[in-house]
């Protein structure tokens, strides 16, 4: 194997800028469209506006800007180089100059000529390197350590670039992709930073691990790297959110909602007819309940019926102390005599049947006791 080749080079502002284009169907190019700035596997646009000024305050005060990486490709690709680190900068630098944002109320083409030449001429010190796609991405991990460094769905992204990723990406992965759109109010995170595609494939590999076949987000992601596309990925992830908003009212539960396992509850409930009025009562009913302290818990409650998905209240210290001591430290049920930090505060009625978590409501039993009754 040829070990990996770094070459040190100067290019400006304005050749990379040359020629830059930002189109979400043909991708994102500069350097007269021999620089692809955003390859596959890189994050879309995250820096914050004073992120983009700091770059432009670089470059007017003459002050050095990191050092960027880029890996050269095959010489018949119609791309010829990457961007491996340094996307950021270098997306800042090409938005400026093409008139996207200000920076000090000017745009570039406000500035005077003067100044528009100092940007175009600052020089960029970029190393080149050239190698085996393996030794390109280990390499991708150890220079990707300043700025923003890469999370973890974003590394895999890299490591198992291909047409699955890329096309992943598309409905995963953008500001107001598909998967934003349809889960914005039932899934947590932002899609640019990967949340949505790394729960995506989450799903995926339980949904997989539950039918038998044990997998992993890394494992369905080395099985389906070389895949032409993401469509199963993409089907399941609809069918499983419509499946929650079809059943359950978005509108009234949504604060309950967001966040849930939805691929269990789908893989377990989907081929089951389920009363939506019913639950909806019950729902509302249970979210009233101030013995409920996981409200998140309800709806795996109201289809499982298990009521640890609800986490209710226990009784406190004061109230189990003032029984044990009524009870004069005997067990009500084996009738026979414990310290307190062996027996548990217990409900006589129910939650289930109406129980509250009061002292009129409280029995404390020795633990022998308690798990006998917990299973009957």
């Amino acid at each position: 194997m040829v070990k990996m080749k770094i070459t040190p080079i100067e290019v400006t502002v304005g050749e990379i800028a040359d020629g830059y284009r930002n189109d979400d169907e043909q991708g994102v190019r500069g350097y007269g469209g021999l620089l692809d700035i955003r390859p596959p596997y890189q994050r879309e646009f995250i820096y914050n506006e004073k992120e983009q000024m700091a770059v432009i305050h670089t470059v007017l005060n003459d002050y050095p800007l990191n050092v960027m990486y880029w890996v050269k490709r095959s010489d018949d690709a119609e791309c010829p180089y990457e961007i491996m680190d340094g996307q950021q900068r270098t997306l800042s630098l090409c938005e400026y100059v093409a008139g996207a944002f200000s920076y000090d109320f000017k745009n570039f083409f406000n500035q005077p000529v003067d100044i528009r030449k100092k940007i175009l001429d600052y020089r960029l010190t970029v190393y080149v390197c050239e190698g085996e796609a393996s030794e390109k991405l280990e390499w991708f991990r150890t220079i990707n350590i300043a700025g923003k460094p890469l999370n973890e769905q974003e590394i895999n992204n890299a490591v198992y670039a291909g047409p699955f990723v890329s096309d992943a990406k598309r409905h995963f992965s953008k500001s107001n992709c598909g998967a934003y759109r349809l889960g914005k109010d039932l899934v947590n995170g932002t899609p640019i930073r990967q949340d949505f595609l790394k729960k995506a494939l989450q799903w995926m590999a339980d949904h997989e691990t539950r039918g038998g076949k044990r997998q992993s987000i890394v494992g369905y992601m080395a099985e389906h790297q070389h895949d032409p596309n993401a469509n199963n990925l993409w089907t399941y992830f609809q069918t499983v959110l419509n499946w929650a908003i079809n059943n359950f009212d978005l509108k009234k539960f949504r604060k309950i909602m967001k966040g849930l396992d939805w691929a269990w509850l789908y893989d377990d409930y989907h081929d089951r007819t389920l009363d939506t009025a019913a639950m909806a009562k019950q729902i509302s009913k249970l979210m009233r309940d101030s013995e409920i302290q996981r409200q998140a818990g309800i709806i795996p409650y109201v289809l499982t019926g298990d009521e640890r998905h609800l986490d209710l209240r226990a009784f406190p210290e004061d109230i189990k102390l003032a029984v044990w001591e009524k009870q004069k430290h005997i067990c009500p049920h084996c009738h026979k005599e414990f310290d307190y930090e062996f027996m548990e505060g217990d409900h006589i009625k129910p939650w289930r049947d109406g129980g509250r978590t009061v002292e009129e409501n409280c029995q404390m039993l020795c633990r022998e006791c308690n798990r006998r009754k917990g299973v009957k």
